[in-house]
């Protein structure tokens, strides 16, 4: 019988591993699909952003109270989870609690803080989700997330929970099972939490203790490896992604703006004509912009996977809150979805087939991209350094710079840019004649 459970455990588990990996794979070819971007430089700042951003998740502590309860759900599934060593080999081996004799008394120290921070994890799953269904706060009631966004993070708070529990109840079967000294179940001594609560089990035989143990520890590693195919698929790939996508976030001042080296090269030559006759010829005409996920930087993409869909972001955003159509949380998401069709229709058709769609308009439209005031805050809020603000300029350079497509007062302020080398219309010989007016 335990050859058979060995060989089921080594299938489910080989099978679970493999879609995962497939899947991951997938999402880095689709990455992959945007422009290159060098990104390798100051790895000592780099390095710093990923144990402050991600792991000490640095800007989650502007609100205390919402930051601890994230950090006991984020550390302590990840940290109970490292018991799910012990079960993948105790699965594999046909053993139980393999680290038992390994660690000895120092074993039911490290259980018994698994099981306080399974507690933690209990504790703010169940606020987070009575914040999302019950007060129903406003960047989590937006229309942003209507459908399965919204149904996506209430799977995942009452999966945590649901994984929590099998664990704890295992947990307080395995110990009372100890206690009369069945087969199998060595001694590991009380653990913090659930050795309170094994009295429970006093009326239930030895079989159905056993039962019990059993069935929560299938359903427990099961439901890990089910959560672990879930991910790819889930807004809470940003379990994974923030790490990378904290060391690869952009270094420069937030409010610096990244110019394109063909413009600046065609502006120097119009400042200082003299240089024109001997300046290199371009090798091809530049692209200007962005107007689907082809035309953005790999790093725009792996944002849009990373994105956690919290709405900080939307709700610092000033247009959001005036009731402008921009949302940088669809921003973010609208981008991901058709980041996800893209690589869909490639892996259908082997290369991209033109679908007659488009980021920019069937996704994203003007109104969103024009909206934006270019202020940042989006990116000063967001928890996992992503940059809605990258992908509205480069749409928007799209749209001016290869359709010439701007509202009026745009256009405006861009002749006078060109003529008078500044927004206003001032001839440069007549701009300072207030000053002088003054002193006179």
């Amino acid at each position: 019988m335990r050859i058979v459970q060995e060989l089921l455990f080594i299938i489910i588990f080989g099978i679970a591993v493999y879609i995962f990996s497939r899947k991951v794979q997938q999402i880095r070819k689709n990455i992959l699909l945007g422009r290159d971007k060098d990104l390798n430089d100051h790895p000592n700042r780099r390095w710093k952003n990923v144990l402050l951003l991600a792991f000490g998740q640095k800007k989650m502590f502007r609100n205390p109270l919402v930051a601890v309860l994230h950090f006991f759900v984020y550390a302590g599934f990840l940290i109970v989870n490292l018991e799910i060593l012990e079960i993948i080999l105790d699965g594999i081996l046909g053993t139980h609690r393999l680290f038992v004799p390994v660690l000895g008394s120092l074993y039911p120290v490290l259980i018994g803080l698994f099981e306080a921070l399974a507690a933690l994890v209990i504790l703010g799953c169940a606020i987070f989700f009575i914040r999302r269904n019950i007060i129903k706060l406003k960047r989590f009631a937006s229309k942003d997330l209507d459908g399965w966004p919204r149904s996506d993070a209430n799977y995942i708070l009452i999966t945590e929970i649901v994984l929590m529990l099998l664990f704890l109840t295992m947990n307080t079967a395995d110990q009372q099972l100890q206690l009369r000294g069945s087969e199998h179940y060595l001694p590991t001594g009380s653990f913090w939490i659930t050795g309170s609560f094994v009295p429970m089990f006093n009326g239930l035989s030895d079989s159905a203790l056993v039962a019990v143990e059993r069935t929560c520890w299938w359903l427990h590693i099961a439901g890990v490896l089910a959560f672990l195919n879930y991910l790819p698929y889930s807004k809470h790939l940003h379990i994974i992604l923030a790490f990378p996508n904290a060391y690869y976030a952009r270094l420069d001042p937030p409010g610096e703006m990244e110019n394109m080296p063909a413009v600046q090269h065609e502006v120097q030559l119009m400042l200082q004509p003299e240089l024109a006759a001997n300046a290199p010829a371009p090798d091809a005409m530049p692209k200007f912009g962005a107007k689907d996920v082809f035309d953005l930087t790999w790093k725009n993409l792996l944002d849009a996977y990373s994105c956690t869909e919290c709405g900080r972001c939307s709700a610092s955003c000033p247009a959001n809150i005036t009731g402008k159509l921009l949302s940088p949380r669809k921003i973010m998401m609208d981008t991901r979805d058709r980041l996800e069709e893209v690589g869909r229709n490639i892996k259908t058709n082997g290369t991209f087939t033109d679908d007659n769609k488009t980021l920019l308009r069937d996704y994203i439209s003007e109104e969103e991209l024009r909206a934006c005031t270019t202020c940042n805050a989006c990116v000063q809020e967001c928890p996992v350094s992503i940059s809605p603000l990258d992908i509205i300029l480069q749409l928007r350079r799209h749209l001016v710079m290869e359709e010439s497509s701007a509202p009026a007062e745009w256009t405006g302020m861009f002749s006078n840019i060109e003529n008078n080398m500044a927004p206003w219309k001032f001839s440069m010989d007549d701009r300072d004649k207030w000053a002088v007016e003054m002193n006179g």
